[in-house]
């Protein structure tokens, strides 16, 4: 069970985010409005992980993300998965500048999947991390590097593992063996010029670096 703390102002998506964490069996210690009722509540449940609205009053910019970035900094063992309605890359490149550790970031139209909203945020619980598909789609389009010397399933593969998917999660997509994925992964990171990591979120990080020029 997940102690989740909740910031949306929406009633029907807050209301909606209570209903199907609890049914998942899941905890909602607190269901906030704003980011400084978010803020009070972390620091008084100690949620294992929160869901946080990218914009929130009163400005409606960009209030659950600074809210997201106080919380990694102040209490770094909290997850954060935030929503937004539409893709934002810097929002992205903000969030994760420093270490996906614990991090994601989803459309909102992303929950209405509960199977994989459930798994995002048992992920960033967890200390892994959760990119939209959208958002890595957007990355791997853009690239200021060249893609062309991997193959397609080593692109699928990639694509993949910027989401914050484990191996054996790539493995059931791809519906491959793991060591095939393995030595997908390895071809990745050789051709790319990458430093594979032991830990999932360094190596989304160096993912990351490659498509974005994010730094560390």
């Amino acid at each position: 069970m997940l102690r989740v703390a909740i910031a949306e102002d929406s009633v029907l998506l807050r209301e909606g985010l209570t209903r199907l964490l609890a049914e998942a069996g899941h905890q909602v210690v607190a269901a906030a409005t704003d980011a400084e009722e978010l803020m009070r509540a972390v620091e008084t449940c100690g949620p294992d992980v929160c869901v946080i609205d990218v914009r929130m009053p009163p400005t409606f910019t960009d209030e659950g993300l600074r809210a997201a970035l106080v919380i990694r900094n102040r209490w770094p063992e909290t997850g954060v998965l935030v929503l937004s309605q539409w893709v934002e890359e810097r929002y992205v490149t903000e969030l994760i500048s420093e270490s996906p550790h614990g991090i994601g970031y989803l459309l909102k139209d992303r929950v209405a999947d509960v199977s994989e909203f459930l798994d995002a945020l048992r992920r960033v619980a967890d200390g892994g991390s959760a990119l939209d598909p959208e958002v890595v789609a957007q990355l791997l389009a853009r690239s200021r590097h060249p893609l062309g010397v991997l193959t397609g399933r080593e692109r699928e593969v990639l694509a993949l593992m910027a989401e914050g998917r484990s191996n054996s999660d790539i493995a059931e997509t791809l519906i491959v063996s793991g060591g095939a994925v393995g030595k997908h992964i390895n071809s990745i990171f050789s051709k790319l010029g990458l430093a594979s990591g032991e830990h999932g979120h360094r190596r989304v990080l160096a993912v990351l670096h490659y498509l974005n020029g994010v730094t560390s």
